[in-house]
């Protein structure tokens, strides 16, 4: 038992000092942090949200940005370098402008018999020469790009002849640099093809002549361009599309239309949602039931359906591109979910006893609604509209895919993807490309709305 008091104790300055906290005192941990600064700090330990929000950041500088550093024309088309896949050959010879050729064979050209060439083939004309034969009643003329095989597939019908002394064609048709194959088939009394067949492999070069090379600004105005000179043709980094437009700046003119329906959409029918939930879950009874089967109503009503009626009554034909009606259908039909979820979530929250605090101390409903039960809410809200954002853009996706959303010239995602699958097994890159950016961003956004949802959910703490 320790002894009482003395009044012979003095007590000094150091007596009052204050008490710092050392390796043996009780105290926090770590420093307090507010909800949202602690959702912060859980969200950064998660490594997939963190690199989805970075590719998020990434998509939106891509098309926002994209198009201040690649000042290309998305609907300029280059119809020398049509269906070009990324890092194609651009280089073109200077050659002479086309002149008429009447099957004379230049010289160096004239090599035998048979199917052969007149001339050096290039991508300005391909010129065929041969003779008669005596046994065929006429010939007719194939081209294909790949050799001709045991199946005897030709190719292209380009020409029919009658048989003759000798005769000659010359090919301008769509000519690109690539390895052509040119078949001479002969014909016999009743026009049918016989197995008699000459083939030709004819390797066309890009030509291009001075006067295009001025017009296309390829070089500069002092240069001193001749025939046989090389010059290369415009960049396109990602390659071209079937009408020659550049596909990086189409990427950055889709990612524009397809992030502004992906997040503006989303965003006004999650607010629609929330006030619309947050109203029916604060007012309760009878108006809670009518307000929830009226957006059960909603839910039921077809989209397709009514994305043709507001085309309709937006007035927009065939051909044209449907971004305002595909917005408003957006809105009009997808808040529900989310009106859903506020209303479970205030009905939850105006039970505790802050509410019912707030309530005895006079506070208004409005009040009660916007300062306790919404930010209360956000949460739920937060993880809502990122999961949103993805399915509104693979909407979008999809209603261009099949012509009733954003329609050519107008570039999306989805409308390049419709185009190019016409071509996707002979120029794959016009589907890859943007088939791909949809999946990131879907993939991305899914990926940060699941990482905020346990960030954000206090309850995920015991688990860690």
């Amino acid at each position: 038992m320790t002894a009482p008091f003395s009044n012979s104790q003095v007590l000094t300055p150091a007596d009052f000092a204050l008490i710092t906290q050392g390796a043996d005192v009780h105290g926090l941990s770590r420093p307090s942090q507010s909800y949202w600064q602690d959702a912060w700090a859980r969200l950064k330990k998660n490594r997939r949200a963190i690199v989805s929000l970075w590719l998020i950041v990434g998509l939106l500088a891509f098309a926002l940005l994209g198009p201040l550093l690649w000042q290309i024309d998305p609907a300029r088309q280059d119809i020398d370098q049509i269906s070009q896949a990324p890092g194609a050959e651009r280089s073109a010879s200077i050659v002479a402008p086309y002149e008429f050729w009447g099957g004379e064979a230049l010289s160096g050209f004239d090599n035998g018999t048979g199917l052969r060439l007149g001339a050096q083939a290039n991508s300005q004309a391909v010129r065929l020469l041969w003779e008669a034969a005596p046994d065929a009643d006429g010939f007719r003329l194939y081209r294909n790009i790949f050799p001709v095989d045991g199946g005897l597939a030709f190719g292209l019908p380009i020409a029919e002849f009658p048989n003759s002394l000798a005769g000659f064609y010359e090919d301008r048709l769509d000519l690109r640099p690539d390895t052509y194959f040119y078949s001479l088939v002969t014909l016999d009394a009743q026009g049918a093809l016989t197995t008699e067949y000459q083939t030709l492999e004819v390797p066309v070069h890009r030509v291009i002549t001075v006067d295009e090379v001025r017009t296309r600004a390829l070089v500069s105005a002092a240069a001193e361009l001749a025939v046989g000179n090389e010059v290369f043709l415009a960049l396109h980094p990602l390659g071209t599309d079937y009408l020659g437009r550049d596909m990086l700046s189409r990427l950055m003119a889709g990612a524009r239309v397809s992030l502004f329906i992906g997040i503006v959409a989303p965003f006004l029918f999650v607010l629609l949602g929330v006030a619309y939930g947050a109203t029916a879950g604060f007012l309760g009874g009878r108006v809670d039931q009518l307000m929830m089967r009226f957006a059960d109503f909603v839910v039921a009503l077809p989209f397709l359906l009514f994305m043709i009626l507001f085309q309709v009554v937006f007035g927009i034909g065939p051909g044209e591109s449907g971004i305002v009606p595909m917005l408003v259908a957006l809105v009009v039909l997808s808040w529900p979910s989310t009106a859903r979820l506020v209303r479970g979530q205030i009905l939850q929250i105006r039970q505790e006893a802050y509410i019912s605090a707030s309530r005895l101390l006079g506070a208004r409903s409005s009040y009660l609604v916007w300062r306790h039960m919404i930010p209360n809410t956000m949460g739920v809200i937060l993880v809502t509209l990122t999961f949103a954002v993805p399915s509104a853009i693979f909407t979008e996706a999809f209603l261009s895919f099949i012509g009733m959303g954003v329609a050519p010239p107008t570039a999306s995602w989805g409308s390049m993807s419709n185009e190019g699958l016409a071509t996707m097994l002979t120029h794959p890159h016009e589907l890859i490309f943007p088939a791909l950016l949809i999946s990131i961003t879907v993939l991305a956004f899914n990926l940060l709305g699941d990482g905020l949802r346990d960030a954000l959910d206090a309850r995920m703490r015991s688990f860690e």
